[in-house]
């Protein structure tokens, strides 16, 4: 009986720091969108936590047209679309050549990639900026697209490398017998078996790519080019502040990260247990 007893305040008290949790890892969400709700009078002082008296839809309305969301928000869909893209591409081709293909200089080729994981992304403003510049890059999509490539493929190669890692060679052979070439052991066999690290470098690049904002607001200066990130601080006014439509923005920057987090979290987790195991 002891022992049940324990047992049942063990699993009360897990319980109820598990919900605990889930309420502190909740809120910021709750209060984010009701905030968007809201008029600046109820966010500041007659209803900051309890939910909108007044639902103010139309802060949505005044995000997307004033504020020019909708455009912003197609900006960072192009760029974090593209970087994804690539980034998966360039990790897949080269952990496949610097782990299954024999060449001169391959090691000191991965030591230069994996060299990338000690660069803070930001210590490298002023030299990508002055490159840019130099090819007449800046200010455009390309400006956002190739920086982001480059500082996520070491990140993204050493993922695939953990995975490729577990994937039998002997299958590898088997095909090269029957036939197939380099080019066809690729694409018909490892890119298959590579889904689950894709989807784990898809999701981390994804994050980088469209919450970053140093680089957004310094080598895209045209508002035409302007990301969500920078899209959300021309709200904030000099004097005054609609703080309304700016929670608004807010979420709508953040919807799309909670849905791929939703929906992809589980590959990610099914995808580092796999990579964690060889042979």
């Amino acid at each position: 009986m002891k022992k049940k007893k324990r047992m049942t305040v063990k699993r009360a008290a897990a319980y109820i720091s598990l919900l605990f949790c889930t309420f502190v890892s909740l809120f910021p969400i709750y209060w984010m969108i009701t905030f968007s709700l809201k008029d600046n009078r109820e966010i500041f002082g007659e209803n900051i936590i309890g939910l909108p008296k007044h639902w103010l839809w139309e802060n949505y309305q005044a995000a997307l047209t004033v504020g020019s969301m909708g455009q912003y928000f197609m900006n960072s869909v192009i760029v974090t679309g593209m970087t994804v893209l690539l980034t998966v591409i360039f990790a897949l081709m080269a952990s496949y050549a610097l782990n299954r293909l024999i060449w001169k200089g391959q090691k000191k080729v991965n030591n230069l990639f994996m060299l990338g994981l000690t660069i803070p992304i930001h210590a490298a403003i002023l030299p990508v900026f002055i490159i840019l510049k130099n090819l007449h890059l800046t200010n455009s999509y390309l400006a956002l697209i190739i920086p982001y490539v480059a500082f996520a493929l070491a990140m993204a190669i050493m993922i695939s490398t953990s995975f490729l890692q577990s994937i039998p060679v002997e299958l590898e052979e088997a095909a090269c017998i029957d036939g197939c070439n380099v080019y066809g052991i690729f694409f018909r066999i490892i890119c298959p078996l590579m889904k689950p690290a894709l989807s784990t470098i898809a999701i981390f690049t994804y994050l980088q790519a469209w919450n970053e904002l140093m680089f957004a607001v310094i080598f895209n200066s045209d508002s035409k080019y302007r990301t969500l990130a920078v899209g959300i601080q021309t709200l904030a006014g000099e004097y005054t502040t609609d703080w309304g439509p700016l929670g608004a923005a807010l979420t709508i920057a953040t919807v799309p990260t909670l849905l791929v987090y939703c929906f992809m979290s589980g590959k990610i987790q099914n995808s580092l247990i796999a990579g964690a195991i060889k042979g």
